[in-house]
């Protein structure tokens, strides 16, 4: 039985205080001997904090975002080893916010999920199209793109990786697409992982736009989602929560 994942992802949110209730919280209301696997994407300076207050929980520490280079003249960046100092298990890779904002290429996305399988962290890598290469009927030919590049640079280790399909156009947006259209996309990234891998049916693959608690369910009902990357709905305890118990009921059933 493969089990789900599901991740929360912070972004640019959060202080010592509310971290502090939020994990708390979270610890509190996760069930016993839970069915999926749980980690937090947390900003760089709340990774020790965070470390602290999940130790000794089902709760996996993740990362946003990794340097490219291994060390040295790159200030302002984090290198996959000093994530590895804090027991960071998951770092995204090429989220769209990175793509669009910070210029990341898909060779960058590349290097930086070599970089963490290196040090022993599993890069989330993110792909996804924006609402007009969807509505130029583009969204496969992007992804598979992205993908590839993945693919390309890390070769047989590829299977070590999470894969995160996340529409740009539903990401913060309160648009989510449809089970159906998520699912087409999964399947399509799946059967591009299984020309380059014998294990593409064991590799996790997270839908990224706009899950909350109200769709988890029906999304997470489809065959090839096998977790979530979780947005806003990840700075609420009670959402999280419901999202957590959903993907542990797909889960339990499968």
């Amino acid at each position: 039985m493969k089990k789900k994942l599901i991740v929360g992802n912070w972004k640019m949110n959060g202080s010592l205080a509310a971290n502090a209730s939020l994990v708390q919280a979270l610890r509190a209301g996760m069930a016993e001997g839970t069915a999926c696997g749980v980690a937090l994407a947390v900003p760089a300076p709340y990774l020790a904090q965070i470390q602290s207050l999940c130790a000794g929980s089902r709760i996996d520490l993740a990362a946003q975002d990794v340097s490219q280079h291994e060390a040295g003249a790159f200030t302002g960046e984090v290198s996959a080893a000093m994530l590895r100092d804090f027991g960071v298990r998951y770092v995204l890779v090429g989220h769209s916010e990175r793509r669009q904002f910070h210029g990341e290429s898909d060779a960058t996305v590349a290097a930086k999920a070599q970089r963490a399988l290196a040090a022993g962290i599993t890069p989330i890598v993110c792909v996804g199209e924006t609402l007009a290469e969807r509505e130029a009927g583009q969204t496969e030919a992007v992804v598979r793109r992205q993908l590839a590049a993945v693919i390309h640079a890390n070769g047989r280790c590829i299977s070590e990786v999470v894969v995160a399909y996340e529409p740009v156009w539903a990401i913060g947006t309160g648009k989510t697409a449809s089970p159906a259209q998520a699912q087409e996309v999964h399947a399509a990234l799946r059967s591009q992982l299984a020309a380059a891998t014998a294990h593409a049916e064991a590799m996790l693959l997270l839908y990224g736009g706009s899950m909350n608690a109200a769709n988890a369910a029906q999304l997470l009902a489809e065959q090839d989602i096998d977790g979530g990357l979780v947005g806003g709905a990840s700075l609420k305890a009670s959402d999280f929560l419901s999202i957590i118990a959903a993907a542990q009921s797909k889960a339990s059933r499968s």
